[in-house]
């Protein structure tokens, strides 16, 4: 499902490129205090990516279980490859990697999302960043989030989410810590305010 919505789109959805902010009302603990960044939106769906939520797997232990490199290999990588971010990106086939990543590097594979930014969910971009060869920016995500027809717009009218314009430095920002409450400040929304406001509307 979630590349066929970034693929068979006609157009673009108004939720496309933007983030979603779960309020602090969300009752589905698998995106409590997220950001996601909407990668797709259509008449057929949505679909996204946690950004903010770490993964306890480690982009060494990416390669190894790939078979891209051994043990000795694997203990000489570079710092910058060994601390490659790896996020959790949404309950939906989180054994899947999908890398977002800056317009700089491009394959048969990869699909835009926006003007600066897209997604590659193939091997060919893992080998690239292992050989140095990747692009400028970029995240790898282990699942995504799906919305049916109508699901996500039902939610933000039920006063699920806050939207707003993506931030690309946001996105590839790897203090995840705070990134939740940086993504509201993009809005100009305390979100101590928020916690206080919610379930009042």
């Amino acid at each position: 499902m979630a590349l066929s919505i970034l693929t068979d789109r006609q157009e673009r959805g108004f939720l496309d490129g933007q983030f979603l902010i779960a309020m602090p009302g969300m009752q589905d603990g698998n995106f409590e205090r997220t950001v996601v960044y909407v990668c797709a939106h259509s008449t057929a769906g949505a679909m996204g990516f946690i950004i903010n939520r770490p993964q306890p797997i480690s982009f060494t232990e990416i390669l190894l279980h790939l078979k891209l490199v051994d043990q000795p290999e694997a203990i000489m990588l570079p710092s910058q490859t060994r601390d490659f971010p790896i996020l959790g990106g949404g309950p939906v086939e989180t054994g899947r990697g999908f890398v977002l990543h800056s317009d700089d590097y491009s394959s048969d594979s990869s699909i835009p999302v926006s003007d600066d930014i897209s997604l590659t969910a193939t091997l060919d971009i893992v080998r690239a960043i292992y050989n140095g060869r990747g692009p400028s920016r970029a995240t790898m995500l282990l699942g995504y989030a799906g919305w049916g027809p109508g699901q996500l717009e039902a939610e933000i009218a039920a006063n699920g989410w806050l939207n707003c314009p993506a931030s690309e430095d946001l996105i590839f920002d790897t203090a995840l810590e705070g990134k939740y409450d940086r993504a509201l400040a993009l809005m100009g929304v305390r979100p101590e305010l928020l916690s206080r406001e919610a379930g009042h509307a």
